[in-house]
């Protein structure tokens, strides 16, 4: 994507998410006899149910269980896009079409069969209602060949189309009771407050119940046409991590997905911990414009950061499960760098880059947000231990902390001379992470302006438009490692997610983009 106008609110929705705190007082609904109730405790980041609005992460773990999308995921497996509503699908040569035909026999939640028709409805009205996840279709036309066969054609190559299409913002609706109840393709839509209390997909789950701030009930849809799901209720509850860890161990709820790797060590025997890195990456940045710093847009600056960071003691505070990010790409998504290729701690190395400066003793000051955690990890002991690794090199950091929403101000205008944050995947490509470069979204945030560096931005030109999962993967681990030889970017790590569960639960695996499908768990 060339342009993202709706990335700063993506990575508020996130960042508000992960520091939520929730009610934690909402109870689950008695299980009617013979039935099966799943609980799932989880820090709301919720603002509806309508797919075509939805891009928060509990939005989206609801928007994969009651509608289906064209292509998916097996699993956790994001490397490669598998059918859904559509049988099978294909990418022009020069990565400019996809065409996709649809799987025959499926049905919405009232027995209509779904149709061409409803697919092009439901993606020109996500693109074109300009709600938070319109940018995922930005540029796509979206056509009906025939009765089964639906084209996507994007002006360039586009081939992170597949891995975009599974993304439950475009999941497909049941366009004739849509526009019954005020669905349409422009931003005059009205279909939201329908849309948060009922379901008009075709997946596996209905909507019984949609509280914003408390509770999501779901139940299971008696005409779907796939896999029954193993629970006839599922329950999803506001609950801030703390009270999430006693409920999952009293077993007032089977699912906690909010836990930091304090909060799971030492859990008992009986419950199921599954500690795997996020796709979230934490990294540094120095600002390279001169009218924030005089010191940060130093290349030997940088250098002395790059090298005087003690990656292996911020692995240490992040705990069990987390990974050194070698590269901005995440371990999960093609393109990643390999482990090997991680920057190491070089003090003497550090030091001799500050000296190479000409910088005396800089003092400079890091903006993060103060009460922000990703995956139940807390800036504040990140930059204190970032502060003191720098001391050694002979660098001042003063530590500058602020509320979310101030922070998240100085970092979208650009304004922090050195900041502490994380990205987590819009969607699974790497593409995503074009951001990153002069010019474009976080590049801009660091300063970097377009043509600010040849090298590196021809090498993201090169990434954007290959073709093909070897040539892609090559030219993506390229364009990251001229990101790290010369750009501002210090990934540092990638935390862990950790999940509990019932010992009774199975089949979870935890997915980059909707956290959990809810129908893919079972029950022993």
């Amino acid at each position: 994507m060339a342009t993202r106008s709706q990335t700063a609110a993506v990575l508020l929705a996130g960042a508000l998410a992960l520091a939520a705190c929730g009610s934690g007082g909402a109870q689950a609904p008695a299980a009617q006899s013979g039935a099966k109730t799943l609980v799932i405790d989880t820090s709301f980041d919720l603002k509806t149910a309508d797919p075509g609005r939805t891009y928060e992460p509990t939005g989206l773990i609801v928007g994969k269980a009651t509608y289906e999308t064209l292509l998916t995921f097996d699993g956790g497996d994001v490397t490669k896009p598998v059918p859904a509503l559509a049988e099978s699908y294909e990418l022009s040569e020069d990565g400019k079409v996809v065409t996709l035909k649809l799987k025959q026999g499926a049905t919405f939640a009232d027995g209509s069969p779904i149709t061409a028709d409803d697919v092009v409805f439901s993606l020109t009205r996500v693109r074109d209602m300009k709600g938070t996840p319109s940018f995922l279709l930005d540029g796509v036309e979206v056509a009906k060949a025939d009765d089964s066969t639906i084209t996507l054609t994007s002006k360039q190559a586009n081939p992170a189309l597949p891995y975009i299409l599974p993304n439950p913002a475009l999941g497909i609706i049941n366009s004739k009771l849509a526009k019954q109840n005020g669905a349409t393709t422009d931003p005059q839509d009205k279909a939201e407050q329908y849309l948060n209390s009922t379901s008009a997909g075709s997946g596996p789950y209905l909507i019984e119940s949609f509280n914003v701030s408390s509770q999501v009930v779901l139940k299971a849809n008696p005409k779907y046409y796939g896999t029954k799901p193993a629970y006839d209720k599922v329950v999803i509850r506001n609950v801030e991590a703390a009270t999430q860890k006693l409920n999952v161990q009293r077993g007032d709820s089977q699912v906690a997905l909010n836990l930091s790797g304090d909060q799971v060590a030492g859990m008992p025997a009986n419950l199921q911990v599954d500690k795997t890195s996020s796709a979230n990456v934490i990294f540094l940045f120095a600002n390279q414009n001169q009218e924030i710093s005089k010191t940060t847009p130093n290349a030997k600056f940088v250098e002395a950061v790059r090298k005087g960071v003690d990656y292996a003691g911020l692995l240490e505070l992040a705990g069990e499960g987390a990974t050194q990010a070698p590269g901005v790409i995440p371990s999960q998504i093609l393109g990643a760098l390999g482990a090997d290729q991680a920057a190491k701690r070089d003090l003497e190395g550090a030091k001799a880059a500050l000296a190479a400066s000409g910088l005396s003793n800089p003092t400079v000051k890091l903006e993060y947000p103060s009460e922000l955690t990703v995956n139940g990890l807390s800036f504040q002991p990140l930059a204190e231990r970032i502060q003191a690794n720098l001391k050694e090199v002979g660098i001042t950091v003063d530590l500058n902390p602020a509320p979310v929403t101030t922070a998240l101000d100085n970092y979208r205008n650009g304004k922090e001379e050195m900041g502490l944050w994380y990205w987590g995947p819009d969607y699974p490509d790497p593409s995503d992470y074009l951001v990153f470069l002069p010019g474009k979204t976080v590049g801009e945030r660091a300063g970097w302006k377009a043509g600010s560096d040849k090298t590196v931005e021809e090498s993201g030109e090169k990434a954007a438009v290959a073709v093909g999962d070897d040539l892609r993967k090559q030219a993506y681990a390229d364009m990251q490692t001229k990101l790290n030889a010369s750009g501002p970017f210090i990934p540092l790590i990638q935390p862990s997610q950790n999940i509990v569960t019932a010992a009774s639960v199975t089949g979870l695996e935890y997915h980059p983009v909707w956290t959990v499908d809810v129908a893919d768990l079972g029950v022993k």
